[in-house]
């Protein structure tokens, strides 16, 4: 089969937008806790309180991937994303009129939860079909928007909430992301055979490679395989190690008589070094397959949780953000092309909803996990021997799995 090859790859205009969304919509949710102290000091709510809208966030996120992954199967990313973006720009901007704490989860917990429920697993999803050889450097490169936007906006809405207060920091980030999410969201296609296109611009390919790169396997034979399981177990452990390093580390670092910017900084290194894991390691995937790249991520996470073990000063908490920072980046290109890899593209957007929810019930219940473990031990060291541990399963767990045989004979892990 041959079909018109255009200099031009429509695929890169996918690319693009989706990067600006990641940078634009998880750059400004990662950076809620800068609003930690306006909030603090407007009501004086406890800490946990602000958290738990946090905690919700994520859960709902979760939930609606799994929906939001299906309804992209079926009808494609530019309605069901300008839909995501006013869900997320609403509930940030109805933040600017917060007074009562049921407000605070309604609008951040709930309604901009909810939007960003298809802001992995749709763009994740569609750059799945718009490329095979190259998938892994695309998922990478567009999670290199997201660890751009670590960098960019804390600093951003500090200077908003500095100059202007958090209420009209609030109003102005749900402005910005119903601008830019309803607009770039029109610049997204599903496929490239709705431009007539094959994946990765290519001049020819055979029909039934083209009849089974789409297909692959069907929800229910997924659902029926070992690996399918074992790549959620191994994402809920991830998950759990990443978000409780993130929620604890800073606080960590200061109970060591480390100042709070010196503090600070640790995170804001693992934000920097992410972006070139996610780069390196989504690429890497396409060269060695994304199985064995996520077992290099998962070995740097490891060293890095032993080193932690005896970290305590500045220059050996720099060089566990280096390890773990890497690991970070990579573990958020490799999920949606591991998926695609193993199971095809037909139902890739249920698929890796469902992955991604199974990630966020350990995102969640790790910190608190990791806090009450503190309050009973007044020590995080435990919680770093914990995670090494789980690290050590999803290693196990990671390596066990297999290419699907039942799947199409190209697809492969």
């Amino acid at each position: 089969m041959e079909v018109n090859k255009p200099r031009f790859f429509y695929g890169h205009v996918v690319v693009l937008v989706a990067f600006f969304m990641q940078l634009m919509t998880w750059g400004i949710n990662n950076s809620y806790g800068v609003f930690f102290n306006p909030l603090l000091t407007e009501f004086g709510w406890l800490r946990a309180t602000i958290s738990g809208a946090v905690s919700m966030n994520f859960l709902v996120h979760g939930i609606v991937s799994i929906f939001m992954g299906g309804l992209n199967d079926r009808f494609g990313p530019r309605l069901i994303m300008t839909g995501c973006g006013l869900f997320v720009g609403l509930g940030y901007l109805l933040m600017s009129s917060v007074h009562a704490v049921w407000q605070l989860y309604l609008f951040y917990g709930l309604i901009a939860g909810v939007g960003l429920g298809g802001m992995d697993v749709i763009m994740l999803s569609t750059i799945a079909r718009w490329f095979e050889k190259k998938r892994g450097t695309m998922s990478g490169l567009i999670k290199v928007g997201t660890g751009v936007g670590m960098l960019i906006m804390p600093i951003f809405i500090t200077w908003l909430i500095t100059a202007y207060g958090w209420r009209i920091a609030f109003a102005v980030l749900g402005i910005l992301i119903l601008v830019m999410i309803i607009s770039l969201s029109q610049f997204l296609v599903r496929d490239p055979a709705k431009k007539g296109l094959l994946p990765d611009n290519a001049k020819e390919a055979k029909v039934s490679k083209i009849d089974s790169s789409e297909r692959g396997l069907s929800f229910r034979e997924t659902v029926h395989t070992r690996q399918f399981w074992t790549v959620c177990a191994v994402y809920f452990l991830i998950l759990a190690c990443v978000y409780t390093v993130i929620s604890h580390i800073v606080q960590h670092a200061i109970d060591l008589g480390m100042s709070a910017a010196s503090a600070a900084s640790v995170l804001a290194m693992i934000g920097g070094v992410s972006i070139t894991g996610r780069f390196i390691m989504g690429s890497m995937g396409d060269r060695i397959g994304n199985r064995m790249a996520l077992l290099i991520c998962l070995l740097f996470l490891l060293v890095g949780l032993i080193w932690l073990q005896w970290a305590k000063t500045l220059w050996m908490f720099y060089v566990f953000a280096a390890l773990y920072g890497f690991a970070h980046g990579g573990f958020f290109a490799l999920g949606s092309p591991l998926v695609a890899g193993l199971f095809g593209t037909r139902s890739h957007g249920l698929i890796f909803g469902i992955v991604i929810f199974s990630s966020t019930l350990g995102g969640a219940i790790g910190p608190i996990l990791a806090g009450h473990i503190f309050d009973v031990t007044t020590s995080y060291q435990p919680v770093f021997y914990i995670l090494a541990a789980l690290s050590i399963i999803g290693l196990i767990l990671t390596a066990s799995l297999k290419p699907v045989h039942q799947a199409c004979s190209h697809i492969r892990c």
